[in-house]
Formats: C-alpha cells, structure tokens, sequence
C-alpha cells in the first residue's frame, strides 16, 4: 500500500507540489498524469526518496520517506525516463552490478538476472553493448534492473517515451505482465495507453490532484448526459421536431446528412437517470421514424484531461 498525505515541495518560491494526497492498493496499476511541470516528475521522486519534501509524507508499506527512506528504497523499485544506465557494459555484467549494489548475495543474484533477461525480453541481445542497443531495448535493461531486487511497488516514469509505436506496444505488454505480481504507478503522455493499461487514474495540474478516478469513470463525469448520433431517413424537420418533444432530451442538432438521411446530435438530460440506446430506439419507433444510425458518443481520456487541467490553470491563476 502507498499512502501519499499533504506532500508539498517548492523550489524557491515556487510551489512544484501543493498538498498531493492519494493512496494506491496492492495489485493496482494506477496512472499519473499532469501536463508538463505540473509536479508529476517532482512527486515521484518525494515517493522514491530523491527528494525530501518540505511538507507531509508518504508511506510505502508503513515506511515513511521522510524517516525511514533506506527500507523505503528496498521496497521500491523506480525507473525515471532517462534509465541510468552504463553505454559502455554489456547486460549481465551490468545487472550484476546493479545487484551487487543492492546487496543481493551472489546465488541469488545469479537466479535474478537470469530470470529477468527472460521476463524482459533480453535474451537475444547480451552480447552488445547497452549503447548499441535501440531506445526500447535500453528500456527493457532499465526495468530488468529496477526490478532486480524483487521490489513490490515500482514507480514508472514515462517508460514508453520516445519509443515507436511497436516498441510501445512491447514495452506495454510488459508491464502488463510485471503488474500481475507487483503495484505500479505509472507517469505518460500517452492517454490511450493509460486507458488501456491502467486500472485508475490521478491527474495533477499546477501541483494540486484535480482528478481521482478510473478512466471511465473520468469520461462518464466529464460527459454528463449521453450524447446520440442519429440517423433518420425522411425529413429532418420532423425528426427534430420529435425528438426535441422527448422528455429525455436535453438538446437537438443537425448534423450534415446524404441523400434522403437526416442526422441529428441528441443530448440526454442528467437528471432523468441513464438514458442508453434502447430508449431513444422505443421512443423514435413510436415517432414513426425509421432510424439509419444510433451510436452512442463517448468523452476521450484526452479530453478529460484537457478540461481538467484547463480549470487547474485557470484555478492557478486565480
């Protein structure tokens, strides 16, 4: 379990972190996300013991950072977005080092980095250098690395970017893999890798959590009453007409249509209860019209965020 509790932290006079509090389960994959320089990156590194915070804490299974920083730093295994890595060591002699710096005697050393050259992908490349290799093979010794010590919270600073698209998925898969046994906290720019990775969300913005939610969760928030693309065959003016005589409906617009097809944008009102497409199928039945499109439209990740973060902006300002 990790407990964050009123951290804050300045730089100068800057206020980079302003009384953060979540928690994160055992088990959970929990994404963190804030535009840049809203404290992600500062926030990390209070939980992993980099920096000391000027106010609050957190805890790691019971451990405080502020007082107990070495135990913290044995049950955590964190990899920032430029892996420390050596260019000039090949892959097995680097994490050889890594574990003889953690302490780890050397028959268990010998088993561990074993088994994460396996778990990691790595097994076709130890015969180069890590400089040699490509951006997502380098991350791939990063997370053997931070994993090296069998840590049971890790903390993943932006580990996919600048890593093309097939890199990204592999790197993905990966962690999907390394959170069936261990708890993530996991920092990107990439909203739909979050959405698809991630079993909840915090968004930071301007050094304050905004948001504390699954994804879906977030989008459903953010979207209120459902939003409906119709389609109709006939006229539009009927079909607006009717529609905007539903008691459901909150608001109707047209939409550019072809041929003998009306299309129509319908907002449900939020305070009937869910409205889903049966109803508005029942009800355009009933109408008399003849009904060429229903789908559901749903909010993006992004652009809950972007709302978001948008509000902390304007909050910051104020």
């Amino acid at each position: 379990m990790i407990e964050v509790e009123h951290l804050s932290k300045k730089f100068g006079e800057r206020q980079v972190v302003n009384d953060v509090s979540f928690s994160i389960g055992r088990g959970e994959i929990v994404g963190f996300l804030g535009p840049n320089g809203a404290g992600k990156t500062t926030t990390m590194r209070m939980l992993t013991t980099y920096l000391e915070p000027d106010g609050g804490d957190a805890t790691i299974d019971g451990k405080s950072v502020r007082s107990d920083p070495i135990e913290v730093r044995r049950r955590i295994g964190y990899l920032p977005e430029s892996a420390p890595l050596y260019p000039e060591m090949t892959i097995e002699p680097y994490l050889d080092f890594v574990g003889q710096v953690r302490g780890i005697d050397r028959p268990t050393r010998r088993s561990r980095i074993d088994a994460k050259i396996e778990e990691c992908g790595l097994t076709d490349v130890l015969d180069r250098e890590i400089g040699q290799l490509s951006k997502g093979y380098r991350q791939r010794v990063g997370l053997a690395a931070t994993l090296l010590h069998d840590p049971d919270f890790i903390v993943l600073d932006e580990p996919t970017s600048g890593l093309d698209p097939n890199q990204i998925v592999e790197i993905r898969n990966l962690i999907k893999r390394i959170a069936e046994k261990k708890t993530i906290l996991l920092s990107s720019h990439i909203l739909p890798e979050v959405e698809s990775t991630c079993d909840r969300v915090v968004i930071i913005a301007f050094g304050k959590v905004v948001a504390n939610d699954t994804a879906q969760g977030l989008t459903a928030r953010k979207q209120g009453g459902t939003v409906f693309t119709v389609g109709v065959r006939g006229s539009l003016d009927q079909a607006m007409a009717a529609f905007r005589g539903a008691p459901f409906v909150a608001g109707v617009e047209r939409l550019a249509g072809e041929g003998g097809e009306a299309r129509l944008l319908l907002s449900s009102r939020q305070d009937g209860g869910a409205v889903g497409g049966d109803k508005v199928f029942e009800f355009a039945v009933k109408s008399g019209l003849v009904l060429t499109e229903l789908t559901a439209r749903r909010e993006s990740l992004e652009d809950v965020f972007a709302a978001l973060t948008r509000t902390g902006a304007a909050a910051a300002a104020n």
